[in-house]
């Protein structure tokens, strides 16, 4: 059997003081609310300041993802039809067909993929991949 806990410390405060408290946090919440929209459009103002320059407006944060025709492995295949390449070569030409990512470690990815897909993919030498 569990222990029952103790008396909680709220219980030995009168009303009135857990009232004042109440009141006390809703008016920091209301001040917190309004500092959170005056945020809010200075940022929204930045962005269309941004916009008018030619930039690219942030989404608040969110980012999105490239939206591709064909799947990544779909894509390496197509482009390792009939050819020998590096993980590298491979990233690059990849990229150069079409496929979007923004990913930073990209060649990772691919070569993450190679392993990962060794039924579409053949390993000819270290390093060297083709379809299979």
């Amino acid at each position: 059997m569990g222990r029952r806990p103790g008396p909680s410390s709220l219980a030995s405060l009168p009303v009135s003081v857990l009232q004042k408290e109440i009141k006390r946090r809703s008016k920091s919440l209301k001040s917190l609310e309004r500092k959170r929209d005056k945020v809010a459009k200075k940022l929204a103002s930045i962005e269309a300041q941004i916009a008018a320059a030619g930039g690219s407006a942030g989404s608040g944060g969110r980012r999105t993802r490239p939206q591709n025709s064909m799947t990544l492995v779909q894509a390496m295949s197509k482009t390792l039809a009939g050819k020998t390449m590096g993980v590298t070569e491979l990233a690059n030409a990849v990229r150069k067909d079409g496929y979007s990512s923004h990913a930073a470690n990209f060649r990772t990815i691919v070569n993450q993929a190679l392993l990962k897909h060794r039924r579409a993919f053949k390993k000819v030498s270290r390093g060297q991949y083709t379809t299979a």
